[in-house]
């Protein structure tokens, strides 16, 4: 018994100093996790290069993103290829889920593509402004949702880079720059812009998802499955486009800003391919907190009814001389207040189209605009007047016993009068000298017997402060 408790003490001396031995050296630093730039085992190409070889494959000479059905598949035994790009997308805060979108240079880019990746979550790996290198041998390429995606080919489509083979095909490099967005306007948006980080300024939500006791959130409705979506308006053209917030974003409860200014974000197309889409990655990047720029009174006919009299509530339709009054017209889906003398069998066809009451001391310098198109235009014919009155009493009656001034604007039979149904903007009409409760009337002078019938459509008559 005595030997068993020497021996017993004798261990517990020697697991002693082997412990004593094992912490001497008691230098806990943090493992070096610092990016290595990758040895690549081949070639670098650019997104370019992937969207023309995607093009020679449609037999294009551009691509073409309407063309959804053509697939390029890289060769696996070829030499190693790796395309470069760097990182724009997020999903941190949920609005992106297994895709990385990636374009070509920090600053001014030309060219975007969009990596497909069954991986959540993938910003930590993969940060704004990461560069990476995706090895293209073996994935294919396609137009896919409307933008230029790279995957394994999965049956027709363009599928997701499996997990286990994340880091066989996507390097990171050891380069982390700073982003700046392409700065353009709504009106700019094409195609080849797509998976680009952009920044649109002097935009607005819609006055009537933003504003007031029914303003919506990002895409927390009953009515958003999928994406919650928004109608975002440039104020500089009047331009409007698809604001898209998944419903798994984390602040997709969070209310529209009320105001106007910029936003940072990713051009994409939507799920169908046939709409563009602004997608930003959080809600940090926009700052839209100025004065909004609705305008003061706006009328776009979009309850028109094709060929009826026009009887928008509030407005004036009246006829000064003929039986001709302003007409409805609706074309593919949009609607016009139309005026024509045509087959009207009258000598003298003079209409009136009047606004309702405008109240233009309620705010300052304010600028009316409004689109205009022509057909059947005869020479030396100008049909059309632009005129306000702050002395007319709102009656047909007071129509003519009114005082109207005549204001200068820019007419389409003028501009290109060989150039039939295309709308042409009047150009800044300045009100900035109008006071009191003033009508804004649009004023049609023709004649069907003496051959002075042209056909003359109104749109988009806006009042709006500069």
């Amino acid at each position: 018994m005595k030997t068993l408790k020497i021996n017993k003490l004798i261990l517990l001396l020697i697991g002693l100093v082997v412990f004593n031995s094992c912490v001497e050296d008691d230098d806990f630093s943090i493992p070096n996790t610092a990016v290595v730039e990758p040895v690549l085992t081949g070639s670098t190409i650019e997104i370019s290069s992937v969207a023309g070889q995607l093009a020679q494959e449609q037999g294009n000479t551009a691509l073409d993103y309407s063309d959804d059905d053509t697939i390029y598949t890289y060769p696996t035994d070829g030499p190693d290829q790796f395309v470069t790009g760097y990182v724009i997308s997020s999903d941190e805060g949920g609005n992106y889920f297994e895709e990385i979108i990636l374009q070509n240079a920090t600053e001014n880019p030309t060219d975007g593509i969009r990596v497909l990746v069954d991986v959540n979550p993938l910003f930590i790996r993969y940060e704004v402004g990461r560069k990476v290198y995706v090895k293209v041998n073996g994935l294919s390429t396609a137009i896919s949702n409307g933008v230029l995606t790279i995957g394994p080919k999965d049956g027709d489509r363009i599928g997701k880079i499996p997990a286990p083979s994340e880091n066989d095909f996507i390097l990171r490099s050891a380069e982390v720059a700073t982003m700046t967005p392409l700065e353009i306007g709504v009106a700019d948006f094409t195609d080849d812009k797509t998976n680009l980080l952009i920044k649109l300024n002097d935009v607005q939500f819609l006055k009537s998802q933003a504003v007031g006791p029914n303003a919506l959130s990002y895409a927390s409705e009953g009515f958003d499955q999928f994406d919650g979506e928004r109608t975002l308006e440039d104020c500089s053209t009047g331009t409007s486009t698809t604001f898209a917030t998944s419903t798994f974003a984390d602040f997709k409860a969070l209310s529209l800003p009320e105001g106007k200014g910029s936003m940072i974000a990713v051009l994409q197309k939507n799920f169908f391919g046939d709409e563009f889409n602004v997608v930003v990655n959080t809600p940090e990047t926009i700052d839209m907190t100025g004065q909004r720029c609705d305008p003061v009174f706006g009328a776009d006919f979009q309850e028109a009814t094709d060929n009826t009299t026009f009887d928008t509530p509030g407005w004036i339709n009246f006829a000064e001389a003929g039986s001709r009054l302003w007409s409805e017209d609706v074309f593919s889906g949009n609607g016009t207040a139309r005026f024509s003398a045509f087959s009207s069998g009258d000598s003298s066809n003079i209409g009136w189209l009047i606004t309702p009451s405008i109240d233009m001391d309620a705010q300052t310098g304010e600028v009316l605009t409004f689109e205009m198109q022509h057909a059947f235009p005869d020479a030396g014919h100008d049909p059309m007047e632009v005129l306000y009155s702050n002395d007319f009493d709102g009656t047909e009656a007071g129509v003519l016993t009114a005082t109207w001034t005549s204001m200068p604007f820019t007419k389409s039979y003028i501009v290109d009068s060989g150039n039939w149904f295309t709308f042409v903007n009047s150009g800044e009409i300045d009100l900035s000298a109008v006071t009191g409760n003033a009508y804004i009337a649009f004023k049609y002078t023709g004649s069907d017997t003496a051959n002075q019938n042209m056909t003359i459509d109104i749109d988009d008559v806006k009042i709006s402060v500069q």
